[in-house]
């Protein structure tokens, strides 16, 4: 892959944890990891397996997102993807390095309400 196919932008955020002495650990804002990183966003396209009904019962699109190699990328993370309209996708796997420590790939769904 080229480093002009990332053609996308995206900010990828960690859930802040507070820890208030009388709860215990409490969660907070989302803090920024990386800021506007270049990205290849793919749609996944579905499988033969997959029906008609399976598709309409999932309203989520999952999407294959590759970022030049970072390490830490995990599953409790989210992404903001920069468009004309932003939109929040949570991640739904930890990143995996392709090539060595050459790219990160994981899998993306957009929440449902995008407000999250």
């Amino acid at each position: 892959m080229q480093g002009g196919q990332l053609d996308r932008r995206i900010t990828i955020q960690r859930k802040q944890v507070v820890d208030d002495p009388e709860y215990g650990p409490q969660p907070a804002s989302w803090q920024d990891v990386a800021a506007r990183v270049p990205a290849q966003v793919q749609d996944v396209l579905p499988s033969r397996s997959e029906t008609f009904g399976d598709a309409a019962a999932q309203n989520a699109q999952p999407a294959r997102v590759r970022i030049r190699y970072m390490r830490g990328i995990t599953a409790d993370m989210r992404i903001v993807l920069h468009d004309e309209v932003d939109t929040i996708h949570q991640l739904k796997t930890d990143g995996a390095e392709i090539g060595r420590r050459e790219w990160t790939e994981f899998m993306v769904e957009e929440f449902a309400d995008g407000n999250t």
